[in-house]
C-alpha cells in the first residue's frame, strides 16, 4: 500500500517546524484576534473624530472625489462604488446604510451628508436605492476633514495597498460627543447620545482654561444629551451618572400637550417623540391597546404629521379623564430609555470615559492636530522664505545676474555660475534661472519685498505656536469659537424632573430667572440675562406665544433654588422648586402646569411667594378681588400636600389677587383697578387660621375690583409704581399715601380714563431696580425704574409699554438693584 506522505529529509524538517498547541488555547486567541478586529476596524469610533472606519472612509471618498459642500450632487452609488473599491472592502449595502444615516436628520443631530432623494422617514420607511438618490458632503462635514492636506494625522495604507487613507481626521469640533454613536462590538457595545454643538464646544473650551475643572463643572454648560428628534430627558440623576462614570440610563419622554377641541373634549397632542423610536410603530401599538381596552377614553387616533414635523392627535372621549389616559400613555409608549455606554476607541483599546475624560482626549488629539500644521505652514513658509531672500539678492545684483546668465552656455551652467559667484543655494538658484524678465521691475520687486515682511511675520507668529503651549490653546479655542458661531442652534430637548424624583441640586446652577405662566396654566422659565434693558415706551420682545384664546396672567422673578408658594385665584396654595419648571425659549408656549400641580378646573396662579423670605413672626397676607384681607401665620404653610392646601376661605365669585410677606409692624398698600389706594397698619387685621376668609381692607366702589397689594413701612424710602392696562404707569414715593383706618374709600393714586385703562399692577420700587412688564399676547420688557417719572398721585403718568390696540399690560414684577449686573 502506498503512501502520499513525504519521507526522508524533507519529512524530518517538516515534522520540525509542526508546533502543538491545545485546541482551546487556539479557538481563544483566534477569537480574541477577531474581536479586536471588529472592535477597531468595524464597531467603534474613535474618541478623536467620533467616527467609526465606514464613515471615515466614505468622507474621505468623497473628499478625494471633490464632492464637497459646494459641489452638485453625485450619486449615491458612485460614492458607495469608490469607498467600496478603494477603502472600504466590505459589501455596498452596509456603506450606503451608513451614508443614509449621515444624512437623516432624525438620526443624526448635525448630518455630515446632504442628501437628495427619499433617505428614509421616522416611520422606518427605507431609503430608495442608491441608484435613485444623490448626495454630497454638509458644510459641517468638511470641518472634520480641514486640514487633511497639510500632515495634521497619520495616513495608512488601504486594504490593497495600492493607496493611502487618513488613520483618523483632523476634526475640528468634538463630533463623538455632538453626533453621538451606536454599535455593537464582540462582547461589548456602545451607545453614545448626540449633545448640542455650542454646548460641547463651551465645555470644551472651559476645560482647557481649567484642566483641573470635575464633571459637574462641565455640566454646567454640557446640561445633557440633545436629540435630533427633541423630547425630553427626565430627572438629572441619570444624565450626571452618565458623564461621571460613561454609563447611565435615560429616560426619554415625548413632547405632548394637552387641550381642548371646539367641542370642549380634550386631546393630547404628541409633537416630538424620543429619540430611536419608529414612530408609526408607536401610533400602530398605541392603537393595538386603544383596541384591546389596555388604554380607556380614546375616542381617536391620527397621525397628522407632515415634512414641518410631528403631530401625533389622541382624542379623548366625552368626560373620560385625561390625567388617566396621560399617565398610560407614559407608562406603556411616550416613554423610552436610552442606555449610555460611552465607550470609545482610545489609541486602538476600548476605554469606556467619562464628560471629562472624552473630552480631554479630543483636546489632546487637536493639539496634536494644530502642532503638525504649524509645523507644516512653517516649513511651507521658510521654503517661500528662502525663494524671496533669493529673489531679492537677485535684485540688489540684476545686472550682474543678467549679464552672467546671459553669457552661460545653458540653465545647468547658469544655475553653477549662479551658486558659485553669488552663493546662491541650488532651490535658490533654480528660481532665479526660471524668472522672467517681467519680474525685475521696480513694482515687482517691492511686492516682493513685502511678501517677505509677510512671510516672516508668519513664520514669527507659527514658531510662538509652536514655542508656547498658551498661544497652541488659544488657537484650539479660536477655532472651537468659529465652528461655534457657524454652526450652533437652540437645543431641542429638554430637562425635566418627574414627580419623586430626587434632584441634584448641585448640579443646577443658582440663577435668577424669569416665571410666566400663562390663564391656562401653561409655564415655563427664562434666565433674566436674557432680556436686555430697554428704554421705557418699547414695545418689548416676544416672551411667550400663548395659544389661540390663552393669554399671558403673570410673570414673577425666582431664583432656580427658591421653593415657591404658588396661590391660586381659587384661595388654594402649592408649593414647588423653580427648577422644576422647565427652562424654555422665549417663543415657547410653555409645558402645562397639570404636569407640576394638580389645579382643578379654572383654577389659576395668580401670585407667588418664595419660602426663603420667610421670618419666625413672619406672616403671607393676602387680598381678595373684593378687597378682603387677611394675615395668617407663615408656619401654617410648612406642610403643603401635592394637591394644595387652602389659603383663603372665599366667597363665591371673589377671588385671591395678591400675596406678600408681612412682619406685623408694616402697612400695607392696597390699589384697585379704578385707580383708588388705601393705606393702613397691618395690626387691624388680626391673624387667622387658613380657612378664614379675612376682613374688608378697602370699600370698594361699585364695578371696581382690587389689583394688587404691597406692604412698607414709614422708613421705607421706595415708590410705589403704578402701571396701567394700555402700558402707562408712574412713580410716586411712598411717603406721599397717608395712612389711614382700614375699611375706608382711600385716596386717588391714579387717572383710570380711557387712555390708561384700568391698572393693572403696583409694586414697590427703589432706584436702580428694573421693572418687567408683560402683555397678555405675550410681549415682554424690560425697563430700568428710574425711566419712569416721580410724580404726585392723581396723575395720568407716561407711557411704559407700547401696548398694541387689542392687547393689555397683564402683569408687572421688579428685578431689584441687587439682582442686576454692572
Amino acid at each position: 500500500m502506498s503512501s502520499d506522505l513525504p519521507d526522508g529529509p524533507d519529512a524530518t524538517a517538516d515534522a520540525a517546524r509542526v508546533e502543538n498547541v491545545r485546541i482551546e488555547d487556539e479557538m481563544e486567541q483566534s477569537y480574541i484576534d477577531y474581536a479586536m478586529s471588529v472592535i477597531a476596524g468595524r464597531a467603534l469610533p474613535d474618541v478623536r473624530d467620533g467616527l467609526k472606519p465606514v464613515h471615515r472612509r466614505i468622507l474621505y471618498a468623497m473628499h478625494e472625489m471633490g464632492v464637497s459642500s459646494g459641489s452638485s450632487h453625485r450619486k449615491s452609488s458612485s460614492i458607495v462604488g469608490e469607498t467600496m473599491g478603494d477603502y472600504h472592502p466590505h459589501g455596498d449595502s452596509a456603506i450606503y446604510d451608513t451614508l443614509v444615516r449621515m444624512a437623516q436628520d432624525f438620526s443624526m443631530r448635525y448630518p455630515l451628508v446632504d442628501g437628495q432623494g427619499n433617505f428614509g422617514s421616522m416611520d422606518g420607511d427605507p431609503a430608495a436605492a442608491m441608484r435613485y438618490t444623490e448626495a454630497r458632503m454638509a458644510p459641517v462635514a468638511e470641518e472634520l476633514l480641514e486640514d487633511l492636506e497639510k500632515d495634521t494625522v497619520d495616513f495608512q495604507a488601504n486594504y490593497d495597498d495600492r493607496l493611502q487613507e487618513p488613520e483618523v481626521l483632523p476634526a475640528a469640533f468634538p463630533n463623538l460627543l455632538v453626533n453621538g454613536s451606536s454599535g455593537i462590538a464582540v462582547g461589548m457595545s456602545t451607545n453614545i447620545p448626540p449633545h448640542n454643538l455650542g454646548e460641547v464646544i463651551d465645555a470644551t473650551i472651559h476645560l482647557i482654561d481649567n484642566p483641573d475643572a470635575e464633571v459637574t463643572d462641565l455640566m454646567e454648560y454640557v446640561k445633557g444629551p440633545d436629540f435630533p428628534t427633541g423630547a425630553n430627558i427626565v430627572g438629572k440623576n441619570a444624565i450626571h451618572s452618565a458623564y461621571a462614570t460613561g454609563r447611565g440610563r435615560l429616560t426619554v419622554r415625548a413632547e405632548y400637550e394637552i387641550d381642548e377641541m371646539a367641542s370642549g373634549r380634550p386631546r393630547i397632542v404628541i409633537t416630538e417623540i424620543p429619540f430611536q423610536e419608529n414612530k408609526a410603530r408607536m401610533v400602530e401599538r398605541i392603537a393595538d391597546d386603544v383596541n384591546e381596552g389596555v388604554i380607556e377614553g380614546v375616542s381617536d387616533l391620527r397621525d397628522e404629521s407632515d415634512r414641518d414635523g410631528v403631530r401625533v392627535v389622541i382624542e379623548c372621549k366625552r368626560g373620560a379623564n385625561v390625567d388617566v389616559v396621560e399617565n398610560q400613555l407614559l407608562d406603556h409608549h411616550l416613554e423610552s430609555t436610552f442606555g449610555v455606554i460611552n465607550l470609545a476607541l482610545v489609541d486602538g483599546e476600548p476605554r469606556v470615559l467619562s464628560l471629562k475624560e472624552t473630552l480631554e482626549e479630543y483636546v489632546a488629539h487637536r493639539k496634536e492636530v494644530v502642532r503638525r500644521r504649524s509645523e507644516y505652514d512653517l516649513a511651507e513658509a521658510e521654503d517661500r522664505a528662502h525663494i524671496l531672500e533669493g529673489r531679492l539678492k537677485a535684485l540688489e545684483n540684476v545686472e550682474d545676474v543678467v549679464e552672467l546668465i546671459r553669457n552661460s552656455e545653458d540653465r545647468d551652467a547658469a544655475k553653477a555660475a549662479l551658486e558659485e559667484n553669488f552663493e546662491f543655494s541650488t532651490e535658490q538658484a533654480q528660481h532665479i534661472v526660471r524668472m522672467q524678465l517681467g519680474s525685475l521691475t521696480s513694482m515687482e520687486a517691492t511686492e516682493i519685498e513685502d511678501e517677505y515682511e509677510d512671510v516672516q511675520a508668519e513664520i514669527e507668529r507659527l514658531e510662538t505656536i509652536l514655542g508656547d503651549e498658551n498661544e497652541l490653546l488659544g488657537v484650539i479655542k479660536n477655532e472651537l469659537r468659529a465652528v461655534k458661531e457657524e454652526y450652533d442652534d437652540d437645543r431641542r430637548t429638554s430637562i425635566i424632573e418627574d414627580d419623586g424624583t430626587v434632584t441634584r441640586e448641585d448640579l443646577i446652577p443658582e440663577e435668577d430667572c424669569l416665571v410666566v405662566i400663562t390663564e391656562d396654566d401653561y409655564i415655563k422659565r427664562m434666565p433674566v440675562d436674557r432680556f436686555d434693558p430697554q428704554r421705557r415706551g418699547g414695545k418689548g420682545i416676544i416672551g411667550a406665544d400663548p395659544k389661540e384664546g390663552d393669554r399671558v396672567s403673570k410673570v414673577f422673578r425666582a431664583n432656580t433654588h427658591d421653593y415657591l408658594l404658588a396661590f391660586t385665584n381659587h384661595g388654594q396654595v402649592y408649593r414647588l422648586k423653580t427648577y422644576e419648571i422647565p427652562e424654555m425659549s422665549r417663543t415657547a408656549r410653555g409645558k402645562s402646569a397639570v404636569n407640576l400641580l394638580k389645579f382643578d378646573d379654572g383654577e389659576e396662579i395668580t401670585a407667588v411667594v418664595g419660602t426663603d423670605e420667610f421670618g419666625d413672626d413672619e406672616c403671607i397676607t393676602m387680598v381678595t378681588h373684593d378687597g378682603y384681607v387677611k394675615r395668617t401665620c407663615s408656619s401654617e404653610f410648612e406642610n403643603i400636600l401635592s394637591t394644595g392646601i387652602i389659603a383663603a376661605k372665599l366667597e363665591d365669585g371673589d377671588e385671591l389677587v395678591d400675596v406678600t410677606v408681612t412682619d406685623g409692624s408694616q402697612d400695607l398698600v392696597i390699589a384697585t383697578e379704578g385707580g383708588m389706594t388705601i393705606r393702613f397698619d397691618e395690626s387691624e387685621v388680626r391673624q387667622m387660621g387658613r380657612s378664614a376668609r379675612g376682613v374688608r381692607g378697602i370699600d370698594l366702589q361699585e364695578g371696581d375690583a382690587v389689583a394688587g397689594l404691597v406692604a412698607t413701612d414709614e422708613t421705607d424710602d421706595r415708590s410705589l409704581l403704578t402701571v396701567t392696562e394700555n402700558g402707562y404707569g408712574k412713580r410716586t414715593p411712598l411717603s406721599e399715601y397717608r395712612s389711614q383706618s382700614r375699611y375706608g374709600k382711600g385716596l386717588i393714586d391714579i387717572k383710570t380714563d380711557d387712555r390708561n385703562g384700568l391698572v393693572a399692577s403696583i409694586k414697590a420700587v427703589a432706584e436702580g431696580d428694573h421693572l418687567v412688564v408683560m402683555s397678555e399676547s405675550g410681549q415682554i420688557m424690560r425697563c430700568p425704574v428710574d425711566d419712569v417719572s416721580t410724580v404726585g398721585r392723581n396723575t395720568k403718568g407716561v407711557t411704559i409699554m407700547d401696548v398694541e390696540i387689542d392687547d393689555s399690560v397683564s402683569t408687572v414684577d421688579v428685578l431689584p438693584t441687587t439682582m442686576i449686573d454692572d
